[in-house]
């Protein structure tokens, strides 16, 4: 096979530079199954790991991705064959392994689900780790008795990625949603997917959180961390469910044990890089059928291969509403 277009990230002197190159197979990291990429997508993860903002990428140089979907064309492994759509989201992919970013990938056979009936390979990276994210966060509080009789569930960092999709999913299932964002303008938008409410995050007082608050909430997907995962605690109902995401307002948790042994409230971490694959399989499953989100072409801008380099600052600097889906062979 000739040499393909990729994008890989270097290290030099401390400083991280990024941009395509020609590769050839033989430069791609080991794997079982050779995929022809149609679609990948940007996620926050990836604008850091090209910018060199976050200290993302743990071996140089490194294809950037953590998500692809495309066809097999070649496997060692029975499970797969040529021809078959697939996705490969996560794992070490993009940071630590060769990831999604290029014309043609090669991936470890343990890292690939096939795709399921009902999504397209664009509709799979519409959706892609942001989607899988707030799926699993969703399958993971159903599991703990989260369900929509119970009462709101709020969403923060609304306008992101994990956000959107979380906002339009629970929608979707029944669940009355309260949308919180720091953005005014966008209160339209979040209405549109579904929210009943929309709370501006400036207009809550992070300075003054009680142990226990006014009981309020259900259930909670927490895209922030910090004071806000803290405040959304104290009002969390009686064997409420939060679903602890990302950590874009801080790591720290600044918070008590009354939630949690006064109102039995679950705190419930979602690693998404790491899922075992059965759990895998079945929130790809209900991505493609009672989860999918209603308005996922809306959620999702095509940006061809060629502009990617350009797209990260957006990300960095929280301009980014939903989806990017990045076009490369389909």
């Amino acid at each position: 096979m000739s040499k393909f277009k990729a994008f890989r990230i270097r290290e030099s002197g401390g400083k991280i530079a990024s941009g395509f190159e020609q590769v050839s197979m033989e430069e791609l990291d080991a794997g079982e199954v050779v995929v022809k990429v149609a679609y990948s997508s940007i996620n926050y993860k990836d604008a850091l790991a090209a910018t060199g903002a976050g200290k993302i990428i743990r071996r140089f140089p490194c294809i950037g991705g953590i998500d692809l979907s495309g066809t097999v064309v070649e496997s060692s492994d029975n499970r797969f064959k040529p021809g078959d759509p697939v996705i490969a989201t996560s794992f070490d992919l993009g940071v630590a392994h060769d990831g999604g970013y290029t014309e043609y990938a090669r991936v470890p056979a343990a890292w690939v689900v096939p795709l399921p009936k009902g999504l397209s390979l664009f509709e799979a990276m519409a959706l892609g780790t942001a989607g899988y994210t707030a799926g699993l966060a969703v399958l993971r509080m159903e599991h703990n008795g989260l369900t929509p009789v119970q009462g709101p569930v709020i969403v923060t960092g609304a306008t992101g990625g994990v956000g959107s999709l979380a906002v339009d999913m629970l929608s979707a299932l029944g669940y009355q949603v309260v949308a919180v964002t720091g953005k005014e303008a966008e209160t339209i938008y979040l209405k549109h997917l579904g929210a009943t409410e929309v709370r501006l995050r400036q207009s809550i007082d992070l300075a003054k959180i009680r142990p226990l608050d006014k009981a309020q909430w259900a259930g909670a997907v927490d895209n922030l961390g910090g004071d806000m995962l803290a405040w959304i605690a104290s009002g969390m109902k009686d064997d409420g469910c939060i679903a602890s995401i990302g950590l874009a307002a801080g790591m720290n948790l600044n918070t008590t044990v009354a939630p949690f042994i006064l109102r039995g409230v679950n705190l419930i971490g979602i690693n998404s890089v790491s899922t075992p694959m059965p759990l895998r399989q079945k929130v790809w499953e209900r991505l493609a059928g009672d989860m999918r989100p209603r308005h996922l072409k809306e959620l999702a801008t095509t940006l061809p291969f060629d502009q990617l380099p350009g797209a990260f600052d957006a990300f960095i600097s929280a301009k980014v509403r939903g989806r990017i889906v990045v076009a490369i062979g389909q």
